[in-house]
């Protein structure tokens, strides 16, 4: 599984997510989604890290079950496309999840 070109972000992303679901982290400069928004109000910091944090943890899993379907192989020949969809399910998946996180603080 750690041959995967992702696996090692994604476990760590997925680490790194846990705290913040949980609502263990308080408003800080250096570990969350940080924006003028969250860092102003306690309620929204919680809020909008909790989703941001299931957006990870949803698309360090998704990246998981696509790693162990289709595994990765430097030596196939068509390995360029397997490698595209590791990075469509990962860091796809990442953009769209903290997109929403970012939106869903707009509207707070």
């Amino acid at each position: 599984m750690f041959a995967q070109p992702f696996a090692i972000p994604a476990l760590l992303l997925f680490v790194v997510a846990v705290p913040l679901v949980l609502g263990l982290i308080p408003r800080n400069r250096l570990y969350g989604f940080r924006t003028a928004k969250t860092l102003s109000d306690d309620d929204i910091w919680y809020r909008v890290n909790r989703l941001a944090g299931f957006a990870v943890m949803i698309a360090s899993g998704v990246y998981g079950m696509v790693a162990a379907n289709w595994p990765y192989d430097r030596a196939a020949p068509d390995n360029f496309s397997i490698w595209l969809l590791h990075l469509a399910a990962f860091a796809g998946l990442l953009v769209v999840g903290l997109a929403v996180s970012g939106w869903y603080s707009r509207g707070l």
